[in-house]
């Protein structure tokens, strides 16, 4: 019945209501969380060391303008989101999620070698940036629809707090990484896109030899999941809320480089420390992943990811104030870092819980598109009210923004379950 010709705006809604959904892993996190980890720790490896590089390697070595740049950062944030949906619709459709995951993690190990062949061609390079950063997009829900297919519900913010963790872990361990081989051999860039595609295809390896595929064919057959289901899963009230307040908070979200900007202009920092910034909130949120995981189990999902945008409201604020020195500057990261491990993995936890195991993949690709979009609109805000009214000004109209939008959040997440429950009728089912 849950699996007809065409899933309708009805069957989507009981569904969502209903909470259906094969679980397996009888331990707190299963093998399949750990395997997709490592697939993960290594890929962001190989990823990072590129990204970190980029900037230099596009504006000193081959005299990008920044308007080329721009473009190019631009393909790096944006066009993920552009093909999210459809790797999630033919993952549920095809019962496929191992196989288009995979998909979008070998385009992405082969693009390290495709920056070598594209030489200085702006075109050619900002193709390798799309096609690696559309492999991201394809990836994504799959696989987190993988981590939640193969986990009970009660411990799905554990499991996304581990791979979260051990995500966080590869995006740290591949700066340190590029700037070492760059250290040895300066300007040889080739040789960190060579090394950047060998550990991505150990990445690859894991999610090929290690992760099986009994949770899809647990599921079921293949089913008829198109757009229509999209639209279906956007009508159905429990994630409607869940994906209308992820979008509100998303849209009124300082992005990391502007709040870095920030801080470094509050604590008066040297430009060269810069990039510590971006390191040390890595290492808080890769330290706090898997305890806001498990507190959000036991202590309830919404009122975890509500209470990290408190948190970030109270960084917002204190934007305001004078500088605190470099004890401030440590607190302030070490609380955007928890902002990241109360919302991150939570939000993939709450948004799984409220959807039936026929659309995971669907369901969780559209939460990453609308949040991605919402971002992306943030960003741009953010920029505008910068340079037309001050750095401070735009501080205030996102606090303000922000403060408003968690009383919002907060109403359409908590209306639909009981006080300190959970987004599930029935926890642990399946």
């Amino acid at each position: 019945m849950l699996l007809g010709d065409m899933y309708s705006v009805q069957d989507i809604r009981s569904l969502v209501r209903a909470g259906t959904g094969v679980r397996r892993g009888h331990g707190l996190v299963s093998r399949t969380v750990i395997m997709l980890g490592l697939t993960s720790l290594f890929t962001d490896i190989s990823s990072e060391m590129v990204a970190t590089i980029l900037p230099l390697y596009l504006v000193f070595t081959l005299g990008f303008t920044p308007l080329q740049f721009g473009v190019v950062d631009g393909y790096q944030r944006g066009a993920s989101a552009l093909v999210s949906l459809g790797g999630g619709l033919i993952a549920d459709r095809r019962r496929r999620h191992k196989e288009v995951a995979t998909a979008g993690y070998g385009l992405s190990a082969i693009c390290k070698l495709g920056y070598i062949a594209a030489g200085n061609s702006f075109a050619a390079l900002g193709a390798v940036v799309f096609a690696d950063r559309i492999g991201k997009g394809i990836r994504t829900a799959p696989r987190d629809a993988l981590i939640s297919l193969s986990s009970r519900r009660e411990n799905l913010g554990l499991a996304f707090g581990v791979h979260r963790a051990m995500d966080t872990t590869g995006a740290m361990l591949g700066p340190l990484l590029a700037f070492g081989l760059l250290a040895v051999a300066p300007d040889d860039y080739d040789s960190i896109f060579i090394v950047s595609f060998l550990i991505a295809v150990i990445g690859v390896g894991f999610i090929v030899l290690m992760v099986d595929r009994r949770h899809d064919e647990v599921i079921g057959p293949e089913a008829a999941v198109s757009w229509r289901t999209a639209t279906g899963l956007m009508a159905a009230s429990r994630f409607r809320g869940v994906l209308i307040a992820a979008g509100i908070l998303s849209l009124v979200t300082i992005s990391d480089g502007f709040l870095y900007l920030g801080l470094q202009r509050q604590a008066d920092l040297d430009t060269t420390l810069f990039p510590l910034l971006f390191t040390a909130t890595s290492f808080a949120y890769m330290v706090l992943a898997m305890p806001m995981g498990w507190i959000a189990d036991r202590f309830g999902r919404a009122r975890t990811f509500i209470a990290g945008h408190v948190m970030l409201a109270a960084l917002y604020g204190s934007l305001l104030l004078p500088t605190g020195g470099g004890v401030a500057l440590i607190g302030y990261l070490v609380a955007f870092g928890a902002f990241y491990a109360a919302t991150d993995g939570v939000l993939s936890a709450l948004g799984a819980a409220a959807l039936p195991a026929e659309v995971q993949a669907t369901g969780l690709a559209l939460l990453l598109t609308v949040t991605s979009l919402a971002r992306l609109a943030g960003s741009v805000l953010f920029g505008a009210v910068w340079t037309a009214a001050g750095f401070e000004a735009a501080v205030r109209v996102f606090a303000i923004g922000l403060v408003v939008g968690i009383l919002v959040a907060a109403y359409l997440l908590f209306r639909s379950v009981r006080p300190g429950g959970p987004m599930i009728a029935a926890p642990g089912r399946g």
